[in-house]
């Protein structure tokens, strides 16, 4: 299958919302949900599955303090994230193409080809595109820290075998009025002895039978006070890395800086 064409389509890939979640009546005060994540139509199981995988990952705690996430997305792109400010930096060589987004105000710069076009008329379609770039290659890194995010209906479907024939909990993730694509729908396959998200599988519609591909999740590895994922099989994460600081001009200056 080529999952190649599907990364940006196939992604619900949520806006991502980092905004302070709400305190809400039924959920664990130490992983608390986010605003506008379906609690009423949730169900308790698979919210307590949601807050085991927060804690195996290194704990609430420790994902609100991750300042800043650099990754690179399956060799293609490489992106800088500041959690705490909405700022992206994403360098794409194949373009030569720097986009630099704030992914909560809309606003940046861009340089296509060697190019500055901040000053056109087409900046704010790139700057929809960077945000677009960023929603897909964020969640195919973080999913496991959004299963309570805005617009999630979380339930448990219960156990199954993954690829390798490991026993694992399975959380299905539909969506609402978020994201690109709100009709698709997840399956997350938790592990039953280490409780992180081992596999998970994409539906294009949440009515599909079958998925449109089953893509594994493993050899987490410690980057700051947090675990995070880069092997998806065929497929690899690269460049990982989460840093407590970072030069002011990642997310100022259009000069590329990776390549």
């Amino acid at each position: 299958m080529r999952l190649c064409k599907l990364f940006i389509l196939c992604a619900t890939f949520l806006s991502l919302n980092y905004c302070s979640p709400a305190n809400m009546e039924g959920t664990d005060v130490g992983n608390p949900a986010a605003e506008g994540f379906n609690l009423e139509a949730s169900d308790a199981e698979a919210i307590a599955v949601a807050d085991e995988v927060m804690e195996a990952l290194g704990g609430r705690k420790a994902w609100d303090e991750t300042r800043y996430i650099t990754w690179t997305f399956f060799g293609r792109r490489t992106l800088w994230w500041d959690k705490k400010t909405g700022d992206v930096r994403i360098e794409v060589p194949a373009d030569s193409a720097v986009y630099l987004v704030n992914i909560h105000d809309k606003t940046g710069k861009v340089l296509l080809n060697g190019t500055d076009i901040s000053s056109t008329d087409s900046l704010d379609q790139y700057l929809e595109r960077a945000e677009s770039i960023w929603i897909n290659d964020a969640y195919w890194l973080v999913m496991p820290y959004k299963l309570k995010d805005s617009g999630v209906t979380l339930k448990y479907v219960g156990q199954d075998t993954m690829q390798g024939g490991a026993p694992a909990d399975v959380l299905q993730l539909t969506f609402e009025e978020v994201g690109r694509t709100p009709d698709n729908k997840y399956l997350v396959y938790v592990d039953e002895e280490d409780r992180l998200v081992k596999q998970w599988q994409f539906f294009g519609n949440y009515e599909d039978p079958e998925p449109r591909f089953t893509t594994p999740w493993l050899n987490y590895e410690q980057h700051g006070a947090i675990l995070l994922s880069g092997d998806r099989g065929n497929n690899k994460l690269t460049d990982i890395a989460v840093s407590e600081s970072m030069p002011e001009e990642t997310f100022t200056s259009l000069e590329p800086i990776k390549w």
